[in-house]
């Protein structure tokens, strides 16, 4: 018996439009460096565009906060404000979305700018935990969630987002043994764990990602 296989079964059965609309705007970013993201009905937000910078920029937001946060800073920003607006603009909209750590964001931003080649040419690789190492390296503030989330949202069905819901989701089904610390050895027995689960499935890791979020949350978000 596959652990929560009806669960799983019922959320493709619910969104699987959703989420298959989902891929290709994440498909879009690696391919043509421009995606239009529409999140209703699961979030009341007008669609907005986003290119491979500016969802750099919302994985670095999402971090110890929240998808739906990230998303309406975003929208707020703009893909010409991550690449342009000076620090103390970037963090007075930061602050006034309400992120907790909102100069800290609009810094790493900032200091982001001088990657944004490398996170080009990131896109561009075809192995993602391979890309994976990379960013961790490179891009400060991205641990192995950070740049699996980028990497997912930029097109890349092969890495895993151990986030709070995925991994509550595998510790609940007895999959991984809980822990409350997500170490590097920890993170990767979860993405093994979540590969067991896709193959049963037929589905990639960033399609059964969006699924367990679903399961948790009720919403196809990123």
């Amino acid at each position: 018996m596959i652990p929560a296989k009806e669960e799983i079964q019922k959320a493709i059965k619910e969104v699987k439009p959703y989420v298959d609309e989902r891929i290709g705007q994440f498909k879009n970013l690696k391919y043509k460096n421009l995606t239009t993201f529409q999140f209703k009905p699961f979030l009341d937000i007008e669609p907005y565009d986003a290119d491979i910078f500016s969802e750099a920029c919302f994985c670095i937001l999402t971090a110890n906060s929240s998808a739906v946060l990230g998303i309406k800073i975003q929208k707020e920003v703009g893909i010409e404000g991550f690449h342009n607006l000076p620090l103390e603009e970037l963090y007075q909209i930061i602050k006034k979305m309400g992120h907790r750590f909102a100069y800290q964001r609009a810094e790493r931003i900032v200091k982001l700018r001088e990657k944004e080649q490398f996170l080009l040419e990131i896109a561009k690789e075809q192995n993602g935990k391979e890309a994976r190492e990379k960013l961790v390296k490179e891009i400060h503030g991205y641990g192995y969630k950070e740049a699996s989330h980028f990497l997912r949202n930029i097109g890349f069905d092969d890495v895993a987002i151990i986030d709070r819901h995925i991994s509550r989701f595998l510790f609940e089904k007895g999959l991984v043994k809980p822990r409350k610390t997500i170490t590097k050895k920890v993170y990767l027995e979860c993405e093994e764990a979540l590969e067991k689960i896709a193959q049963n499935f037929g589905l990639t890791l960033a399609e059964l990602d969006l699924y367990i979020f679903y399961i948790k949350t009720k919403k196809v978000l990123k």
